[in-house]
């Protein structure tokens, strides 16, 4: 009795959580203009629509962009305070994690109205580059924790035998650390690139007049009404924010078999 009781408030928390985004799905293909039950056929009508919307485009693509640079720049950061931290005695490095990884502690809005705050103070105006950083800011934490959780488990022994055969540091790391390296390396950057696409919270407070996310996109839509399109682009996230990390999984998972991780 007390399992079945357990086994139903588990099945009815799954429907809470993604009974809505199912139905954001199934309208999407709705043929009807408005967005409810029962539907009145399959279409694909809203997706074409979707792809003809200009503002919608523009969103896509500055999101890609910011995200690809998010990933880039967090990653590359990401790899090296992971090194410095895991295989050389830095001093206050514990301090040092904390805070690299604190911002995963702090509300989101907290951190952005934080961010924005300090740049009145400095009398800098808003830009892309500024809400780049403050990507990076909030997606290099997740990078850290995946890139040094693999680092740990890489033993030194092989980065000490290639030295000991006259490599050089960097050849060491280009040549042994890095190839073990890459399946956390290739997930964090799918990571940050998630991340920073789906985020909304952060891209209110620091994106510039004028430029819009797919998020923030479908923010101001839905303050004007809920058109079916919306379903239709909410279907294109959801595709893209949860298929992008599995498929990264499944390809780090395989290099590392194949590496014998």
């Amino acid at each position: 009795m007390g399992w079945s009781l357990i086994r139903a408030y588990t099945m009815l928390v799954y429907l809470f959580m993604f009974l809505p985004v199912a139905v954001v799905v199934l309208l999407s293909f709705n043929a009807s203009q408005f967005g409810s039950f029962p539907m009145t056929g399959f279409s694909f009508r809203w997706f074409v629509e979707l792809a003809q919307n200009e503002a919608i485009l523009r969103a896509f693509r500055t999101s890609i962009l910011l995200g690809a640079l998010t990933a880039v720049i967090s990653t590359t950061l990401g790899v090296l305070a992971s090194l410095a931290l895991v295989r050389y005695n830095v001093p206050g490095r514990n301090m040092i994690s904390t805070l690299l990884i604190a911002p995963i502690l702090v509300p989101e809005v907290v951190l952005a109205v934080a961010l924005l705050l300090f740049l009145n103070f400095l009398s800098i105006n808003k830009s892309f580059f500024l809400l780049l950083m403050g990507h990076v800011i909030f997606t290099l934490p997740f990078v850290i924790l995946v890139v040094q959780a693999r680092l740990v488990g890489i033993r030194r022994d092989y980065e000490e035998a290639a030295r000991s055969l006259g490599a050089s540091p960097s050849q060491t790391f280009l040549q042994i650390t890095l190839p073990l390296l890459a399946p956390a390396v290739f997930a964090g950057m799918l990571f940050a690139f998630t991340i920073s696409f789906d985020d909304i919270t952060g891209t209110l407070f620091w994106k510039p007049g004028g430029v819009e996310t797919v998020p923030t996109q479908i923010f101001a839509m839905l303050r004007n009404s809920i058109s079916p399109e919306i379903n239709a682009l909410g279907t294109v996230m959801i595709f893209l924010t949860v298929g992008l990390p599995l498929l990264g999984l499944a390809i780090a998972r395989r290099m590392a078999m194949q590496r014998g991780g």
